[in-house]
């Protein structure tokens, strides 16, 4: 999970959060460049800071069997830290979050974080760069929250939005409450709910995003189903609905995500961004840029016109044409974090880059991630 701060890059890792900073100068493939087969196959062993991969539509195989390669969770050996490329520094930043899911950064600089599975929401307030000045439980008993959005976008906003698995809620806030300042107020009362991780559970992650100017307030809602193989209801699901702050004119936005984990708001022209976990069997997970309309394939399509046998249902009359995503990941590379750089550390060239954060794979022979994209 992932979520960019003025003094450089947030990552939680299981109960650990850590902080990177530091002055390089531009992206570049120093440790090596795949491409093709080369990028779309190989695993985490071939990562390093540097390390570029180029994966491109007429890569794609037919969907493969999955894997099962579950992590073992050790504890951290003394002095470990994430790597970072030269010129950059990883600080561990707090220790002890319950399970965090998702980060994001009030205006102020605090930092709120999803504690999904406790159903509660914690405040970190930094005290200088990469070092933790308080810490404190900002609300609790929630349905596996995980989405949290400030509103209205900028710099004094007037209530911190979350997104449960059921409903999207918000709380009246000030800038500096480490608490609710008045009691709850639901906003969407009624979303596709999922009873847990897959497979057969459905997936429950919401995540929320408001547009530039405030008007529209985007809500992700991930598939009950891998690929639909019988005949799930996904109504209102795979897709990004949209709806006024209020919680009025609820619409699907675009539809054929299968799980598009986080959004995210582009700085340089206000474009809707989603991190997008494909279905099992090899297809790559990818990044892309989202319009009105627009329809991403599943279940019976994938990155673009590739055909995907196992749906029961047949594709419906009148559907949009299929839109190729923007960036394509490795399979099962599980982005569940992403946010746009506007702070002033790193150099210029930075600024208005996506950063995503990939929780890494579980079904696939060569494991991938965990790792900062």
């Amino acid at each position: 999970m992932l979520r960019l701060l003025s003094a450089g890059v947030a990552v939680a890792i299981g109960s650990v959060l850590f902080l990177a900073a530091g002055p390089l100068q531009g992206a570049s493939c120093s440790a090596g460049f795949l491409d093709g087969a080369a990028a779309l196959r190989s695993g985490g062993g071939n990562d390093a800071p540097g390390r570029c991969r180029r994966l491109r539509p007429a890569d794609m195989v037919p969907p493969a069997q999955s894997n099962t390669s579950f992590a073992t969770m050790i504890e951290i050996p003394p002095g470990a830290l994430p790597k970072v490329p030269a010129g950059f520094s990883v600080a561990l930043f707090h220790r002890g979050a319950d399970a965090p899911r998702l980060i994001r950064a009030a205006p102020n600089g605090d930092i709120f974080v999803a504690e999904s599975y406790a159903g509660q929401i914690r405040i970190l307030r930094p005290s200088g760069t990469c070092q933790l000045g308080t810490a404190s439980v900002y609300t609790t008993g929630l349905d596996r929250p995980f989405g949290i959005a400030f509103y209205p976008p900028g710099p004094d906003p007037q209530y911190v939005y979350v997104a449960e698995n059921s409903r999207v809620i918000r709380y009246p806030y000030l800038a500096g409450d480490l608490v609710p300042r008045g009691a709850l107020e639901v906003i969407v009362p009624d979303l596709p709910q999922g009873a847990g991780q897959l497979p057969g559970q459905g997936h429950w992650t919401r995540d929320i995003a408001f547009s530039a100017d405030g008007g529209t307030m985007f809500v992700s809602v991930g598939s009950y189903s891998n690929a639909q193989e019988q005949g799930e209801d996904e109504t209102e699901r795979a897709a990004i609905l949209a709806f006024s702050p209020d919680g009025s004119n609820r619409r699907i936005f675009a539809s054929g995500l299968r799980n598009p984990v986080s959004l995210s708001i582009s700085p340089r022209n206000g474009a809707l961004w989603a991190s997008v976990n494909e279905r099992d069997g090899l297809v790559p997970d990818y990044l892309t840029a989202v319009e009105q309309g627009q329809f991403f394939g599943w279940p019976w399509f994938y990155i673009g016109g590739h055909r995907d046998p196992r749906p029961t249902s047949s594709p419906p009359a009148g559907l949009p044409g299929v839109t190729v995503p923007t960036v394509l990941l490795q399979a099962h590379a599980a982005s569940l974090g992403s946010a746009f750089y506007t702070g002033m550390q790193f150099p210029g060239g930075f600024r208005g880059n996506l950063f995503v954060a990939q929780h890494g794979s579980w079904n696939r022979a060569n494991p991938t991630g965990s790792k900062v994209i």
